[in-house]
């Protein structure tokens, strides 16, 4: 019997601790927090979207950064494993719109209930409100020397499960980075993921709270498309945001790094384009917006877009048009038509910057996968270290990929092989 200290008791710590004491090892749960899973609490917006029901190759699919790294642990251990797991554990589960997995309460408290309560009946010791402040390894002895202030732990295995950095308010602090940095390992640049884009237009300010359904918007990056989906996105005080918009976060951190590995790198233009009609082609809006006016001829052109928008955007619309507002419909030339139909169809937002570490659901970037084995998660450098979760350079899209991935990452990580 091995002992293992696990640092963080997230997704993939928990996780890792189930894994571990089930092959046999004495583990331990260091965690900076009153209680277990503080993040998994918020995630799904309190509901926990466990993960995505379906095979490896799809959550591979859906993995943004380094997929290929994860082929090993996604086999091992995929999320048909862990929904049998938690509903042998005792959770009911649902699975939604888009494969999503909830538990059947719809509420987070109870994954993670489930989660301690395997992990009490499996014998894990949990130390909650510890900081670790460094640790070092005793070559000779070939032991792990945990400090956290006042206490101090050893161990013959460690398992760094610690998060990323995005909502530090539930502990995601960055600590890991800097213990792997201290046995030698690289960190990649970090930046916010899944999460708003900031834009440089004013006006998103006052559609605030309006949601867009059944649009498509494009990704564009230094006049390269990145990206192009159909969904909903919303307006914020700050620009834009919703699924659409997190899942073009991604991209954008994806081709924002693959850019500034390149030589003649000069910067970054970034834009949205939104179709706010994906469903009519531009002729065809053409000839919709043709028979509106027909019908309104004697309506102010600032009052004959009812049909075509949500009323809080139809002035925003009109300023963007450049028609004078208080022309009759019927007086609105097919010139100003025409370009009326592209401005629908071809909505443009320009990006200033992703929204920051604390708004964001995930982190991009982390310590270097190039570091760590992908069929066990032990470090390269550091023999007895294992790594697991959002710490590492590993990031997917929404819909519970991401907690999928700190489920298999820190079950292969656990068993300490």
């Amino acid at each position: 019997m091995k002992e293992v200290i696990i640092i963080g008791a997230g997704a993939s710590g928990l996780m890792a601790a189930i894994s571990s004491a089930k092959s046999g090892h004495k583990v331990t749960v260091l965690e900076k927090n009153e209680k277990a899973g503080k993040k998994i609490f918020i995630t799904g917006k309190g509901r926990c979207n466990i993960t995505n029901a379906t095979d490896a190759p799809n959550l591979i699919a859906n993995t943004i950064n380094n997929p290929k790294f994860l082929y090993s642990a996604f086999n091992e251990f995929d999320s048909f494993k862990m929904m049998d797991f938690l509903e042998e554990s005792g959770l009911r589960i649902v699975t939604e719109r888009g494969n999503r997995v909830f538990p059947a309460s719809m509420h987070s408290s109870d994954v993670i209930r489930t989660l301690k309560g395997v992990c009490d009946d499996l014998g894990v010791k949990f130390h909650f409100n510890t900081q670790v402040k460094n640790i070092t390894k005793n070559e000779s002895q070939d032991k792990f020397i945990i400090n956290a202030g006042k206490d101090e732990f050893t161990s013959d295995y460690l398992i760094l499960c610690t998060g990323g950095k995005s909502y530090p308010s539930t502990g995601s602090t960055g600590d890991g980075y800097k213990f792997a940095e201290s046995f030698g390992h690289t960190v990649t640049e970090l930046s916010p993921g899944l999460t708003g884009f900031n834009v440089k237009e004013e006006y998103p300010k006052d559609l605030m709270g309006l949601a867009l359904k059944n649009v498509t918007l494009e990704l564009n990056i230094n006049g390269k498309k990145c990206m192009k989906e159909m969904g909903e996105m919303l307006f914020t005080h700050f620009g834009i945001s919703g699924p659409l918009v997190l899942t073009a976060s991604e991209y954008y951190n994806l081709h924002v790094r693959r850019l500034k590995k390149k030589k003649n790198f000069k910067g970054i233009e970034a834009k949205v384009i939104i179709d706010l009609k994906p469903a009519l082609s531009e002729d065809e809006l053409i000839s919709r917006i043709e028979r509106d006016f027909d019908a309104f001829k004697d309506t102010f052109f600032k009052n004959s877009l009812r049909k075509l928008l949500p009323k809080s955007m139809e002035e925003i619309m009109v300023k963007l048009s450049g028609i004078k507002p208080d022309k009759k419909a019927r007086e609105v030339s097919k010139k100003e038509i025409s370009e009326l139909a592209h401005l629908f169809k071809n909505l443009e937002l320009n990006i200033s910057s992703l929204r920051a570490f604390e708004e964001a659901i995930i982190t991009c970037g982390g310590i270097n996968v190039k570091e760590i084995n992908p069929k066990t998660m032990e470090s390269k450098l550091c023999p007895g270290l294992y790594i697991a979760g959002e710490v590492m350079d590993v990031d997917a899209l929404t819909g519970g990929f991401n907690l999928q991935i700190a489920w298999s990452t820190g079950y292969v990580a656990g068993k300490c092989e």
